[in-house]
């Protein structure tokens, strides 16, 4: 016992001296995924796979992929949104709708670029920024 012991102990700490240094930039959420209640990061977060709850990512960049499905409000500086996503929008910089976003919910961005074929159901609040001037 104590032999396979040493011999796992040995592999592992092996692996960890070739594994290469995680170097990511952001965190995902794969297909074949089901992620239920809160999510908060505090790196970039990309979601090809589902989620239901709530997503904030405060001044980080969010991306709903094709063929994601999220149920929940979301919060972030960046969000892009290829997807389907059932809940409120909100950014502090822009949305980005690409032709196949699908949002049933309100969203609210000082910016929000949506690109035909592009689907909202709900009340879409354009801030823009504050002009000075006249």
């Amino acid at each position: 016992m104590a032999n396979v012991e040493a011999r796992t102990d040995r592999a592992v700490s092996e692996a960890r001296a070739t594994a290469p240094e995680e170097r990511r930039m952001a965190a995902w959420v794969g297909k074949g995924l089901l992620i239920q209640g809160k999510i908060t990061s505090t790196e970039n977060l990309t979601i090809d796979g589902r989620v239901e709850g709530t997503i904030e990512l405060g001044d980080h960049s969010l991306t709903i992929g094709a063929g994601a499905s999220v149920e929940a409000d979301l919060v972030a500086q960046t969000i892009v949104i290829s997807g389907t996503v059932k809940g409120n929008v909100l950014a502090t910089v822009k949305i980005d709708l690409h032709a196949t976003a699908a949002v049933s919910g309100d969203i609210e961005a000082p910016l929000v670029t949506m690109a035909d074929g592009a689907m909202v159901t709900g009340k879409v609040d354009v801030a823009g920024r504050a002009r000075s001037g006249k």
